[in-house]
C-alpha cells in the first residue's frame, strides 16, 4: 500500500503537508504491516514508477479530479500534518474520503 503526500520538504520528519499549489515535493509514502518502509521524495509527480492508491490532500478545496480520473483514491487530512500523523490518521481510517 501507497500515499502520496503534497510537502514543503524533502526531509521525513520536517516535511508537512501543503496545498497542491504550494507544494514543493511529493512524499511517496510505502507501507506494508502498518508501517512506514519507505518514504522517498520526488520534485514531479511523473518521476514516480510506482503506481500511486491514494493521494492525501490538506482540505476538500484542492483540485483532484486528475487524481480521481486516474483511479487513485483521494483522501483530506483535515488537521494531520506530519508525514507520521497523516500516516497514522490513514491507518486508523480518520482521513476524509472524497471518493465521488
Amino acid at each position: 500500500m501507497n500515499l502520496l503526500i503534497p510537502v514543503d520538504c524533502n526531509r521525513r520528519h520536517e516535511a508537512l503537508i501543503t496545498t497542491l499549489d504550494a507544494l514543493k515535493y511529493w512524499a511517496f509514502i510505502e507501507l506494508d504491516e502498518g508501517q512506514i518502509v519507505e518514504c522517498t521524495f520526488y520534485k514531479d509527480r511523473t518521476e514516480i514508477q510506482a503506481w500511486v492508491e491514494t493521494v492525501v490532500v490538506i482540505n476538500e478545496q484542492e483540485y483532484v479530479w486528475q487524481f480521481q480520473e486516474e483511479g487513485i483514491a483521494v483522501l483530506v487530512a483535515p488537521k494531520q500534518r506530519s508525514i507520521d500523523e497523516i500516516v497514522e490518521a490513514f491507518l486508523f481510517k480518520e482521513l476524509h474520503d472524497l471518493t465521488i
